[in-house]
């Protein structure tokens, strides 16, 4: 652990595959070198968040699964990809999960950059929410992502309803959340709560992310 780094309490975030993301802005205004991209690792979400949970850790794979699928091996391009949620910010746990797809996508909703020389790199507005549509039933979220350059879009739905759970969890969650446990107890709690994490970030479970083509 290199000085100044966050020391988090659970090796498994080192296991969880990166995103590379080359980001135009970044290279045009001298923060990059060409080609070089920047790497988002699922300790950026957390921060971000503020915490690690199954909403988290889903929107970190959501993010990299349609990435995947609307880029292939090539890099994608931060800033050119639009996201529309099924369902209004406040819809499930939208709101959270967007912040984390803002990060790695550079998309974001009418508090984002309007871009330079007439609009160039803009991310405003490429994230939105339709409050006419909703996700499918039992699922944690539904997202379209979609590419600037030529139209390619794909909706991702994360469903996170397959993983088992520890009745402890329900025991040990007040004591946490209060901090009234023992050392002992919150630990264990902790590693309880991430034990699901860990499923969603390097479990390959049918149904979890569900993947459709629209163009």
């Amino acid at each position: 652990m290199a000085e100044g780094q966050t020391k988090f309490s659970k090796d498994f975030f080192d296991q969880v595959e990166p995103i590379k993301m080359k980001d135009p802005l970044a290279v045009a205004l001298g923060a990059m070198d060409k080609d070089e991209p920047f790497v988002y690792r699922y300790e950026d979400a957390v921060k971000t968040a503020g915490h690690s949970c199954l909403a988290v850790s889903g929107a970190y794979r959501l993010t990299q699964t349609a990435l995947k699928h609307l880029y292939g091996d090539e890099i994608p391009s931060r800033g050119g990809i639009k996201v529309t949620f099924r369902g209004g910010i406040g819809y499930r746990v939208n709101g959270p999960i967007s912040q984390v797809v803002t990060l790695i996508t550079g998309a974001a909703g009418e508090n984002g950059f309007h871009g330079l020389g007439g609009g160039r790199f803009n991310r405003h507005n490429l994230l939105t929410f339709d409050e006419n549509s909703e996700a499918p039933a039992g699922s944690i979220c539904s997202a379209i992502f979609e590419r600037v350059d030529n139209g390619k879009s794909v909706e991702v739905t994360y469903n996170n309803s397959m993983l088992p759970g520890n009745p402890k969890m329900g025991e040990l969650m007040p004591l946490a959340v209060s901090g009234t446990g023992t050392d002992e107890e919150i630990k264990e709690f902790g590693d309880l709560w991430h034990d699901r994490v860990k499923m969603v970030l390097l479990g390959d479970y049918e149904g979890m992310f569900v993947v459709k083509d629209l163009k």
